[in-house]
């Protein structure tokens, strides 16, 4: 179901700026200056929807940079909105110094990955509930096509990982084989997240609760990928 537009939502995402990250003001290897502690690692969410998982990973774990991506500005709207801890619409927007300070937003999309982050500036990144795009001739949009991987391998460090949750069995089938196809090694390879040991300490997405309060097991694997040649 697609969102409906946010009133006064370019008004509201101005008064979150300092959240933000301007997709022009990337250049290759620059994220980290975005942070307070740039020495930090930096990871990185795709398609982080009303914010979730990255938020509730970021409060979890504030030694770590995180940057949560997503394409329709009016989704990342409300996980910005989330992350301030203000209502929808309200006009009182904390002050910087008092904003997440290991947390920044980027409006773009996934097969521009490249032109946002350079080299080995990655160390982990998350795929939660991607678009399945279920037809054949839709294949090339699956966030774990070969084209997809080829960046990701390119901005992850050496050995950097790639955490990806689904509950579309058919999407999480063709993510292990194009995974082993292209050299990535894999582990912690679950098919019920809820009722395995890798559930300890999981993060929902409100996708995820949604799915799983209807009775949808929840797949997962994390992903290493090959060193560049």
């Amino acid at each position: 179901m697609r969102m409906r537009r946010k009133k006064h939502g370019d008004t509201r995402r101005e008064a979150l700026s300092a959240l933000m990250i301007e997709p022009e003001a990337l250049k290759n290897g620059c994220a980290r200056d975005f942070f307070e502690n740039s020495n930090a690692p930096l990871h990185l969410e795709i398609g982080c929807g009303k914010g979730d998982f990255a938020i509730g990973m970021a409060k979890r774990h504030p030694e770590i940079n995180f940057i949560a991506m997503e394409r329709v500005a009016d989704v990342i709207l409300c996980a910005m909105e989330k992350c301030a801890g203000i209502e929808p619409g309200d006009p009182n927007v904390p002050t910087v110094d008092v904003l997440p300070k290991n947390i920044r937003f980027l409006l773009g999309n996934a097969n521009e990955l490249t032109s946002f982050f350079g080299e080995g500036e990655i160390d982990a990144l998350y795929l939660n509930f991607s678009d399945p795009w279920p037809k054949a001739g839709h294949e090339k949009r699956r966030l774990t096509y070969v084209s997809f991987l080829k960046q990701y391998q390119t901005v992850l460090v050496p050995n950097g990982s790639l955490t990806m949750k689904t509950d579309n069995r058919a999407l999480f089938d063709y993510s292990l084989e194009s995974f082993a196809a292209n050299g990535w090694k894999m582990a912690d390879i679950t098919y019920d997240l809820h009722n395995s040991i890798w559930n300890e300490g999981n993060i929902e997405t409100e996708y995820e609760r949604n799915f799983s309060q209807k009775g949808f097991s929840i797949n997962r694997v994390v992903a290493t990928a090959p060193r560049t040649k």
